[in-house]
């Protein structure tokens, strides 16, 4: 059990965080008002607005892009590269450094195969141990075709594929990392924000450190946890690439952005390759598109790309500091409250302090399994919560060295009624295994 530092009290500039002005916003809770959603680092939950974009696209203008020269496509055609301007302006990038996908772990699996080529013999690369399963598997399945193409003894793998620890409080082990990156790490993967503990990655300060090791690292950058929850700036970051999910900030599923500096993307082999991505096919050579459009492949999900500019605009229209500072009210008063209320018999693994991490927490209650909270949670109490690894392996068993954990996600829709009904479900888990 931790000790938690409280927040100072905060004082809204405005009303619009008001629970019940909020809601209004997600048909959801019209059609379930008793529910609490408190997973929203799976999937976040959809505005209306998001929706009626969707519907108008369906129901106005449902064409292919790019290839008509009729109005209808041309329509479509306007709606989604307006959907790439807002997106470039809202992670402070340039149009063409926009690739659309289907989600974070196509983005990333996009930048594994792509620098394939790029890697050399002595290559090592480097993540650390909070890492998504996407932003962990593809990294490690290359560095195993490094090993086999280098021809090193198989003992050699932890030297291609290395692992930087964090510390007991949850952060990224700064001391190993300078340890674990040298002259011949070819690429950084990190996450801003791990979506198990919560460790908001100081990413800015790990570049800097990480290049000054090595000026030619490639840093790529999870931000599928961070995006919905702060403001990004790239150019400011410093990254090579970043990676999100649009349905984790208030958007449709199927859609993921890939941002990455020009020359970066210039340097990816496509990873797959067909209509609308070409500039000529011949029976000898195939050329392709300039960028973004060479990355991009295919009838894409069209519809969810051109509401993804309405999620952007409402977060926009609410504002990170109002997001920000609703979420972290939230997120302290949760962290206090269930250490009060369950004492040793609850471990919240994490930050410590509430303004070191976002707004989720995963536990373990005594020596109930996860799945049964959540499935207990949901029968008896109409909580959502999420159970298990969250994709999340090695940061369970090998690092914290328990089998799952049991995670709640707030965001803007939540409020302290929703803690407090978590509590009361948690209790209601307990008298059951008490039995």
């Amino acid at each position: 059990m931790y000790t938690f530092d409280l927040m100072p009290e905060i004082k809204y500039s405005k009303d619009y965080m008001n629970s019940i002005t909020i809601k209004k916003d997600f048909a959801i809770f019209t059609q379930q008002p008793e529910l609490s959603y408190l997973d929203s680092a799976a999937t976040s939950l959809t505005p209306r607005c998001v929706v009626d974009k969707i519907i108008e696209y369906y129901e106005q203008y449902n064409a292919n892009i790019a290839r008509g020269v009729y109005d209808l496509s041309e329509k479509a055609t306007a709606e989604y590269e307006e959907s790439r301007r807002a997106t470039a302006t809202f992670l402070g990038a340039q149009e063409e450094e926009i690739i659309f996908t289907s989600g974070t772990t196509m983005s990333l699996n996009m930048v594994a195969h792509g620098l394939q080529h790029t890697l050399k013999d002595d290559a090592n690369i480097v993540v650390t141990a909070m890492e998504h399963h996407a932003n962990y598997v593809p990294w490690q399945r290359m560095s195993r075709k490094l090993l086999v193409e280098s021809q090193k003894d198989a003992t050699k793998g932890d030297d291609i594929f290395r692992v930087v620890d964090i510390t007991s409080d949850g952060a990224i082990d700064t001391n190993d990392l300078a340890k674990k990156i040298d002259k011949n790490t070819a690429i950084f993967a990190l996450t801003h924000v791990s979506n198990v503990l919560g460790t908001i990655n100081p990413v800015k300060d790990l570049v800097v450190q990480a290049r000054k090791i090595n000026p030619n690292i490639i840093v790529i950058v999870d931000a599928a946890q961070s995006a919905p929850h702060q403001k990004i700036n790239v150019r400011d970051l410093d990254c090579d690439f970043l990676a999100l999910s649009t349905h984790k900030m208030y958007g449709p599923t199927g859609v993921g952005i890939l941002y990455g500096k020009k020359e970066r993307l210039e340097q990816l082999e496509p990873f797959i390759t067909g209509g609308e991505m070409v500039a000529r096919v011949s029976h000898k050579k195939t050329t392709y598109k300039p960028l973004p459009y060479r990355l991009e492949a295919g009838t894409p999900h069209i519809a969810g790309v051109i509401a993804f500019k309405e999620a952007i605009t409402y977060i926009t229209n609410i504002s990170f500091d109002v997001i920000h500072a609703h979420e972290q009210e939230l997120i302290s008063y949760a962290l206090t409250e269930l250490s009060e209320q369950f004492g040793d018999n609850i471990t919240i693994y994490g930050p410590q302090k509430p303004y070191d991490r976002t707004s989720l927490l995963s536990f373990t209650l005594g020596n109930i399994h996860p799945h049964d909270i959540a499935s207990i949670l949901n029968t008896e109490s109409h909580i959502a919560v999420r159970a298990g690894q969250h994709c999340a392996m090695p940061l369970h068993i090998d690092t914290l060295g328990i089998p799952a954990t049991a995670r709640a996600s707030f965001s803007i829709y939540n409020d302290k009624n929703d803690v407090d009904t978590l509590i009361v479900g948690l209790k209601k888990v307990q008298e059951v295994f008490m039995k």
